[in-house]
């Protein structure tokens, strides 16, 4: 059931990523385009930056979700088995705690925007260009409970897998299959 979850998760997210990253790309060739053409376009500049920011949050949490974040897992096997699961905890706590009040204050950031709008484009509403602050918080933070139990099984057992070697170990067993 968890891994089912976790899989139509990574599914959605790595759709809306792949949606933010062609959309980013198509408004900031057109803004270069029409630049060149003589005929600019005056909201690409600030859509372009909103898109930037929203597939950095919406990207940071599909990264979370594939462990592929910044993480030490060589700190944690260098430690004896028995502190493995309480400082694999304790870092999840922190990286949890952190996005919850991240979360919160992206919150409070939105009430506070009540009634402004983009600059360029003065019918879309700031508190929805903003809401990528609670949101990818969110996001992040289920990344990590959904990811939570296979973390804690590794550090039960020989050790945390880095995640980046993971990847390598199979492309590698790919080629030499080929």
């Amino acid at each position: 059931m968890l891994h089912s979850l976790r899989l139509a998760f990574e599914r959605a997210l790595t759709a809306f990523v792949i949606l933010l990253l062609g959309s980013l790309a198509v408004i900031v060739l057109m803004g270069v385009t029409y630049r060149k053409l003589g005929i600019p376009m005056v909201w690409y500049d600030e859509v372009a930056s909103i898109a930037l920011a929203w597939l950095t949050y919406y990207g940071a949490g599909l990264a979370a979700l594939k462990r592929s974040h910044i993480g030490f897992p060589g700190l944690v096997n260098a430690m004896p088995p028995s502190l493995r699961v309480p400082l694999v905890l304790l870092g999840e706590g922190i990286v949890i705690l952190f996005f919850a009040l991240l979360g919160w204050y992206g919150y409070q950031v939105l009430v506070i925007l009540e009634g402004d709008a983009m600059v360029s484009l003065p019918w879309v509403p700031t508190r929805l260009t903003q809401s990528v602050i609670p949101i990818g918080s969110l996001i992040f933070i289920v990344a990590q409970l959904l990811t939570l139990p296979e973390l804690l099984r590794q550090a039960r057992g020989d050790g945390v897998i880095d995640a980046e070697k993971q990847e390598m170990q199979r492309e590698i067993e790919k080629a030499m299959q080929s």
